[in-house]
């Protein structure tokens, strides 16, 4: 073999070796996204990553690596801001109570009756108000919120039928709380007796009369099958729930503008499908607990707002509120 063949062989060799080795520098430079949810995979807050996914995949094609962590098999519920403000996970979904531990102003959000419906949820979120507020969170918790989920409407739904037009009617209920202060202190407002009781716990409390009530969203009370131990359901609608798609500061200033852009957009597009299409079961899931025999009533919903509202008025909870932050709200239609 001559000189000239062997050089040949060598130079493609060569360029062989360093194409392979530059396989996976090339796949590295996609940016990896990886999302931590609490959420199970029929859950519309589970589907939604994969808007989000599917989004960016078509926006910024070979950009990004979205990676969806289902079950809070990657970080424990409630664990997620830390992880973000620490570098170590880029997004997940945030509780206005997860935000409120450590931005006190944003509790407003925690209490029954602020927020009035979905669509003026994303109103208060997507106008002034959220645009200071997230720049407080951004400030003290190293993460930057991208979007408003609609987590849904709790209602109040009771183990006996009753006539119940105002917080009076509640008088003597045992209701069914979250254990923490604030939702006790909301079961209390809306004129109940609020009974701290673990969720796993609330079926068989229901069917031996440990309590009287509970309170969820109507997606939860048909998971949880609670229709099967109670009569009624009471439209008190006394929280409009959200979380926040958010994403560790870290993460989101290493992007570029256009990046950061479009990493937006698909948040957005996310809580948009999640939004529809939990406002469309909701609306669904009235009639079926007609169906199965539940009486379904709206009370003065009126009466319910201002006795909550008065009672956080005159509470602690209501310090830590920027002044003139309740009328504002109030105010946005």
């Amino acid at each position: 073999m001559t000189a000239s063949h062997l050089n040949r062989r060598t130079l493609l060799g060569a360029a062989a070796a360093l194409g392979a080795s530059a396989l996976p520098a090339m796949a590295q430079t996609k940016t990896v996204l990886r999302i931590s949810t609490p959420a199970v995979p029929d859950d519309w807050h589970a589907k939604m990553w994969t808007v989000f996914k599917e989004q960016l995949e078509k926006t910024a094609p070979g950009e990004f690596d979205v990676q969806i962590n289902l079950n809070a098999t990657l970080f424990k519920q409630g664990t997620e801001p830390a992880a973000m403000a620490r570098g170590n996970l880029e997004l997940s979904s945030i509780s206005a109570f997860d935000i409120a531990k450590l931005v006190p102003e944003f509790s407003i959000f925690t209490a029954g009756y602020v927020v009035r419906d979905p669509e003026q949820q994303q109103k208060i979120f997507n106008g002034p108000i959220g645009t200071e507020l997230f720049k407080l969170v951004s400030e003290k918790m190293d993460v930057t919120p991208l979007a408003t989920v609609y987590l849904g409407t709790r209602q109040v739904n009771l183990r006996e039928a009753k006539a119940v037009k105002t917080p009076a009617d509640l008088k003597g209920v045992k209701l069914r709380m979250p254990g923490s202060k604030e939702w006790l202190f909301l079961g209390d407002a809306l004129g109940a007796t609020a009974t701290p009781l673990a969720f796993g716990e609330v079926y068989m409390g229901l069917k031996t009369g440990t309590i009287d009530g509970q309170d969820n969203p109507l997606p939860s009370v048909r998971a949880a099958k609670f229709y099967e131990v109670t009569k009624q359901l009471v439209l008190t609608s006394h929280l409009v729930d959200g979380i926040f798609i958010a994403i560790s500061n870290k993460s989101f200033n290493a992007l570029t503008a256009a990046q950061k852009q479009k990493v937006t957009a698909a948040a957005q597009a996310a809580a948009a499908y999640n939004n529809e299409n939990r406002l469309k079961e909701e609306a669904q899931l009235v009639e079926f607990f007609k169906k199965e025999g539940l009486q379904v009533s709206t009370p003065d919903v009126n009466a319910f707002r201002s006795t909550v509202q008065a009672a956080y008025q005159s509470s602690d909870y209501a310090k830590v509120w920027p002044k003139g932050l309740l009328d504002r709200i109030n105010a946005t239609k």
